[in-house]
């Protein structure tokens, strides 16, 4: 699956871009409220089983926001495979400068939890493109783009719409046939956007704390990033929902609600930045990951 995998961003890497095909209309002027901080009711609890924690064996842990009601039959088989240990003593194996990090069993040969969804559809799009915020320019990749009332990046070409492969996100590595990953071997671009992967990869989730855990890593001279040798992988202790900690232990996690005018004053003023900085547009990978702890 992983070397199926980097052949398909090898050719999607060589590909031109399709031109977008979709209406698009003229920025509106967005207006800027007088504070673009949030506010405590701003901010909203992430359930504990939406939290997906990796156990690095160098003593560092990385939390993942899981992408449920968009990828709802990876994230299942996600949950189902962290419950059975399946990831507890591997690795990440892969990590390709300026593209990705990618994790689960170099070998392939594991086998998966017998209630697991061996071959679950491809979830690359979304029900539907209804962003709390819309940003005022298309880019490369999209005809609109924009965030939701809970966080996510999304995009569309005016027919279907999708998560995006910004930074930290979260995708499922796979054969050559769409329905062919199952979520146990992940990846996460640990450099520029991965955008030529939207539509083409599930997404599953985002890094909502220790990144920089993964885009640290040394990477490898191999070819694609794939480590040439055991000794350099980094292992993984442990992966566990944080529902499955006791109730002592488990991190709270709360996401930035979207869906208010300081959030949209966020936006204006990355858009339209102050002289004498000069305003070159906003990408959907440009905003923030608007997570904390709970207080």
């Amino acid at each position: 699956m992983a070397k199926t995998l980097i052949a398909l961003v090898a050719a999607l890497a060589a590909a031109p871009l399709a031109a977008q095909t979709a209406p698009q209309t003229a920025a509106v002027p967005r207006p800027a409220p007088a504070s673009a901080e949030p506010l405590a009711e701003d901010w909203r609890d992430i359930p504990d089983d939406e939290i997906l924690l990796i156990q690095l064996k160098n003593g560092r842990q990385v939390a993942i926001r899981l992408a449920t009601r968009f990828a709802p039959a990876h994230v299942s088989n996600i949950r189902k495979l962290a419950t059975a240990g399946w990831w507890d003593g591997e690795s990440v194996y892969r990590v390709q400068e300026n593209w990705v990090a990618q994790w689960g069993d170099p070998t392939e040969k594991k086998p998966l939890p017998p209630e697991l969804l061996t071959r679950p559809p491809a979830e690359f799009e979304i029900g539907a493109f209804a962003p709390a915020q819309r940003l005022s320019r298309p880019d490369s990749y999209a005809a609109a783009t924009g965030i939701t009332a809970d966080g996510w990046p999304v995009a569309t070409d005016g027919k279907a719409a999708w998560l995006t492969h910004c930074y930290g996100m979260v995708g499922v590595a796979r054969d050559a046939l769409p329905d062919t990953g199952t979520g146990s071997e992940l990846f996460t671009p640990i450099g520029q956007s991965a955008r030529r992967l939207d539509r083409n990869y599930t997404v599953v989730g985002r890094i909502i704390e220790g990144m920089q855990y993964f885009s640290a890593l040394p990477r490898s001279d191999a070819a694609m990033g794939v480590y040439a040798s055991e000794g350099e992988r980094t292992g993984i202790l442990w992966v566990k929902l944080a529902s499955q900690l006791p109730g002592d232990e488990r991190p709270h996690f709360q996401v930035r609600g979207t869906d208010n005018d300081r959030y949209a004053a966020m936006i204006a003023l990355r858009e339209n930045p102050a002289p004498p900085t000069i305003a070159t547009g906003l990408h959907v990978c440009d905003l923030p990951v608007a997570v904390r702890r709970r207080p």
